[in-house]
């Protein structure tokens, strides 16, 4: 199976091909905005140096979220472009699960993080490599509470790790990944082994926009002060 990977959901812009679990051409580059402008770019490069064209492509990966509204919808709006056009099954992946996968397989508690701001993180949490509940958005400290009850071999991973162990100096015996995004390997591990039908490419929001809707039409007046 050939997949094409794509992430924009937080702090990268991602494109990579595989091939039954082999990387063909893989293109990471860290950003916090701008992913819109690079992306089409970097897949066209990719697709070419893997050879075939797009046609070859059997299947299309996309982080959903959480992460930020406009990232994750740039890359949301090319995979399901691109599968439209392709007639190819498009994938949608949790960017927590994408991170979690990200760490080298072993036996330990795993808690993803993302910093969320505003005093929260966006958060998943495993056992065995399997989840042991949904993405949340918690509060620093419920997540630290979450997080003491997986026990000191916890390792923490995302853009969050860093921001609860500098908010909590007692979770300094975890293990900290503070990478920005997933790998590209494991979000295609991912998307290989996930059912198109139960991961559809819809955005997962966690929490309500930053933006707020103008109080007033263009060209008309402002309300007067009380």
């Amino acid at each position: 199976m050939r997949l094409l990977v794509i992430d924009t959901a937080l702090g990268a812009c991602t494109a990579a091909v595989f091939e039954d679990g082999r990387p063909l051409a893989e293109r990471f580059e860290p950003m916090t905005k701008g992913h819109q402008e690079r992306l089409g770019g970097l897949a066209r490069d990719v697709v070419a140096e893997a050879g075939g064209g797009f046609n070859a492509l059997d299947r299309i990966g996309v982080t959903v979220g959480p992460g930020s509204f406009t990232g994750l919808r740039v890359g949301l709006a090319f995979a399901q472009g691109l599968g439209a056009a392709l007639d190819r099954p498009v994938v949608g992946i949790s960017a927590l699960d994408g991170l979690a996968a990200s760490l080298d397989a072993d036996d330990a508690p795993v808690a993803a993080l993302i910093d969320a701001r505003r005093g929260q993180v966006y958060a998943k949490f495993f056992i065995d490599g399997a989840a042991v509940g949904p993405d949340e958005a918690l509060s620093l400290d419920e997540a630290s509470r979450r997080i003491a009850v997986l026990g000191p071999e916890v390792r923490l991973v995302g853009s969050g790790a860093a921001v609860l162990a500098e908010a909590f100096p007692d979770l300094k015996y975890a293990t900290l990944d503070a990478r920005v995004a997933p790998s590209p390997q494991a979000l295609a591990r991912l998307v290989a082994a996930a059912d198109p039908a139960e991961y559809p490419p819809r955005p997962l929001y966690l929490r309500a926009p930053d933006a707020t809707p103008p109080s007033r039409l263009p060209g008309q007046p402002r309300q007067p002060a009380p």
